[in-house]
Protein backbone atom coordinates (compact mmCIF):
# COMPACT_ATOMS: atom_id res chain seq x y z
CA UNK A 1 0.00 0.00 0.00
CA UNK A 2 1.51 3.30 -1.02
CA UNK A 3 1.05 6.67 0.66
CA UNK A 4 -1.77 7.82 -1.65
CA UNK A 5 -3.86 4.72 -0.93
CA UNK A 6 -3.27 5.16 2.80
CA UNK A 7 -4.43 8.79 2.63
CA UNK A 8 -7.56 7.79 0.70
CA UNK A 9 -8.44 5.16 3.29
CA UNK A 10 -8.07 7.77 6.04
CA UNK A 11 -10.29 10.24 4.15
CA UNK A 12 -13.15 7.74 4.30
CA UNK A 13 -13.16 7.85 8.10
CA UNK A 14 -12.56 11.60 8.50
CA UNK A 15 -16.27 12.62 8.61
CA UNK A 16 -16.99 9.81 11.06
CA UNK A 17 -14.17 10.88 13.35
CA UNK A 18 -15.27 14.52 13.25
CA UNK A 19 -18.83 13.50 14.09
CA UNK A 20 -17.62 11.30 16.94
CA UNK A 21 -15.45 14.13 18.26
CA UNK A 22 -18.38 16.57 18.24
CA UNK A 23 -20.63 13.96 19.89
CA UNK A 24 -18.18 13.35 22.76
CA UNK A 25 -17.70 17.08 23.30
CA UNK A 26 -21.48 17.56 23.34
CA UNK A 27 -21.81 14.87 26.01
CA UNK A 28 -19.28 16.57 28.28
CA UNK A 29 -20.70 20.04 27.67
CA UNK A 30 -24.28 18.87 28.25
CA UNK A 31 -23.35 17.15 31.49
CA UNK A 32 -21.55 20.22 32.80
CA UNK A 33 -24.42 22.54 31.88
CA UNK A 34 -27.20 20.38 33.29
CA UNK A 35 -25.48 19.75 36.62
CA UNK A 36 -25.10 23.50 37.20
CA UNK A 37 -28.74 24.47 36.49
CA UNK A 38 -30.85 25.34 39.56
CA UNK A 39 -34.08 23.34 39.91
CA UNK A 40 -36.28 26.41 39.29
CA UNK A 41 -34.98 26.67 35.72
CA UNK A 42 -35.53 23.07 34.68
CA UNK A 43 -39.02 23.63 33.21
CA UNK A 44 -38.01 26.55 30.94
CA UNK A 45 -34.96 24.59 29.82
CA UNK A 46 -37.16 21.60 29.06
CA UNK A 47 -39.15 23.77 26.65
CA UNK A 48 -35.93 24.76 24.90
CA UNK A 49 -34.85 21.14 24.76
CA UNK A 50 -38.17 20.25 23.12
CA UNK A 51 -37.52 22.84 20.42
CA UNK A 52 -34.05 21.41 19.80
CA UNK A 53 -35.52 17.90 19.61
CA UNK A 54 -37.92 19.18 16.97
CA UNK A 55 -34.94 20.29 14.91
CA UNK A 56 -33.36 16.87 15.50
CA UNK A 57 -36.50 15.23 14.13
CA UNK A 58 -36.25 17.28 10.93
CA UNK A 59 -32.58 16.29 10.48
CA UNK A 60 -33.33 12.65 11.24
CA UNK A 61 -36.16 12.66 8.68
CA UNK A 62 -33.66 13.91 6.11
CA UNK A 63 -31.18 11.13 7.00
CA UNK A 64 -33.84 8.44 6.98
CA UNK A 65 -35.16 9.45 3.54
CA UNK A 66 -31.95 10.15 1.57
CA UNK A 67 -30.00 7.83 -0.69
CA UNK A 68 -27.22 7.37 1.82
CA UNK A 69 -26.21 3.84 2.83
CA UNK A 70 -28.55 1.65 4.83
CA UNK A 71 -26.76 2.45 8.10
CA UNK A 72 -27.61 6.15 7.76
CA UNK A 73 -31.26 5.29 7.12
CA UNK A 74 -31.37 3.04 10.18
CA UNK A 75 -29.67 5.63 12.39
CA UNK A 76 -32.07 8.27 11.07
CA UNK A 77 -35.06 6.11 12.02
CA UNK A 78 -33.63 5.47 15.49
CA UNK A 79 -32.99 9.21 15.92
CA UNK A 80 -36.59 9.95 14.95
CA UNK A 81 -37.85 7.48 17.55
CA UNK A 82 -35.67 8.82 20.37
CA UNK A 83 -36.35 12.46 19.53
CA UNK A 84 -40.11 11.82 19.48
CA UNK A 85 -39.89 10.12 22.88
CA UNK A 86 -37.98 13.15 24.16
CA UNK A 87 -40.47 15.65 22.75
CA UNK A 88 -43.56 13.81 24.04
CA UNK A 89 -42.00 13.24 27.46
CA UNK A 90 -40.85 16.85 27.67
CA UNK A 91 -44.28 18.19 26.86
CA UNK A 92 -45.87 15.84 29.40
CA UNK A 93 -43.49 16.96 32.14
CA UNK A 94 -43.91 20.64 31.22
CA UNK A 95 -47.70 20.31 31.26
CA UNK A 96 -47.61 18.61 34.65
CA UNK A 97 -45.33 21.31 36.07
CA UNK A 98 -47.59 24.07 34.76
CA UNK A 99 -50.62 22.36 36.31
CA UNK A 100 -48.83 22.33 39.67
CA UNK A 101 -48.47 26.11 39.53
CA UNK A 102 -51.89 26.81 37.97
CA UNK A 103 -55.08 27.77 39.74
CA UNK A 104 -56.88 25.08 41.67
CA UNK A 105 -60.33 24.20 40.24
Amino acid sequence: MDVQQAMQSLNIFAPLMIGLYVFVLAIFLGFELITKVPPTLHTPLMSGANAISGITIVGALYCAKTDYPLLANILGAVAIAFAMINVVGGFAVTRRMLQMFGRKK
